[in-house]
Order: C-alpha cells, then structure tokens, then sequence
C-alpha cells in the first residue's frame, strides 16, 4: 500500500464540494487521486502533516480578479506568495485583486481552503517553480480533501500559462 492510499475516508458523506470535483476527474479520464481527509488541510502545513508528505511537494491556488471581473488563479508551490503585480505582468494587465471568499466560491464553485488547480472557468498561470515536481498535492474540493496529480495532468487540462508570478 502506497502513502496516498493509507488514508481512512471519513465517515460523513461526501461533500458536494469533492463530489462534484470527483465527477470531472472521472469524467476527464484523469490520472489524479482525490483524497478526503479526517483532518482539516486549510493550510500547506496541515494537509503536509495529513498525508504525511513534504510541504515542497503542495501547491497553493491564489484567486484573483481582473478589471474585467475574470477569475485568475496563480499557481505558486506551497512555501511561495502569488504577487499580483507580477500576474499582472505576465498578462499584461494592470495588478488584478485578491478575491474574496464569496467570490472564490461564486466563481470557482468550490469554497476557500479547497480550491483546485483545475475544473472550472478561469485563467491559470503556474509559477515556473512548480514544474520542478513530478506530481503535487492541491486543493480537492473542499478543506477536507486533496487532489494528488502530477503536473503535467494538471497543466494540460488547465490550459495554463507558464510565468514567473511568486513574490
């Protein structure tokens, strides 16, 4: 039994949130793991010491806002900080706005603390750091969960842009 399959599901039901998450990578045929989790993964911290891995190997998805009201995430490993000024630069627009909770989940569809790295409308850009790593955790749904994917997967089916966009 390997790291990631050692984990014991929950005994509530699952969250729509993970659910609806679970359905498109079903649907999309994608080689990723959805994990739910007993202990909360709000922080790269937390879900390093759930799953017992390395925090080098989490990435985090900072939501933003354009003028024209786009949802941007910025893809930035676990120990980085998204600057808005350099997202703005790799688009070419002014600095976008960190979102706000209720935006996030309006958006995105799934609620701060569980956003993944994938499977809604927005523009992705990753941090060229995180192609570094052959696979990473990130958001699966819910602050309960995590999706274990390898990056490759992950940039395909974002569609994302490379760029430089850690502080």
């Amino acid at each position: 039994m390997n790291k990631i399959e050692k984990f014991m599901e929950p005994s509530q039901p699952l969250d729509p949130y993970d659910s609806k998450l679970i359905a498109y990578i079903r649907t999309h045929q994608m080689a990723a793991k959805h994990l739910r989790l007993q202990a909360l993964c709000h922080s790269v911290e937390d879900a390093a010491q759930a799953v017992q891995a390395d925090k080098v190997d989490f990435v985090k998805n900072v939501c933003m806002i354009d003028e024209a009201g786009r949802l941007l995430v910025a893809i930035v490993k676990g120990e980085d900080r998204a600057s808005t000024s350099r997202v703005g630069k790799a688009l070419l627009i002014p600095p976008p706005r960190l979102a706000l909770e209720e935006e996030m989940l309006e958006l995105a569809g799934y609620p701060a603390g569980g956003i993944p790295s994938f499977g809604y409308n927005a523009l992705f850009i990753i941090d060229p750091k995180v192609l570094e790593r052959e696979f990473v955790y990130t958001g699966g749904g819910s602050p309960y969960s995590l999706t274990h994917i390898s990056v490759q997967e992950m940039l395909h089916v974002n569609q994302a842009i490379v760029a430089r966009i850690r502080k």
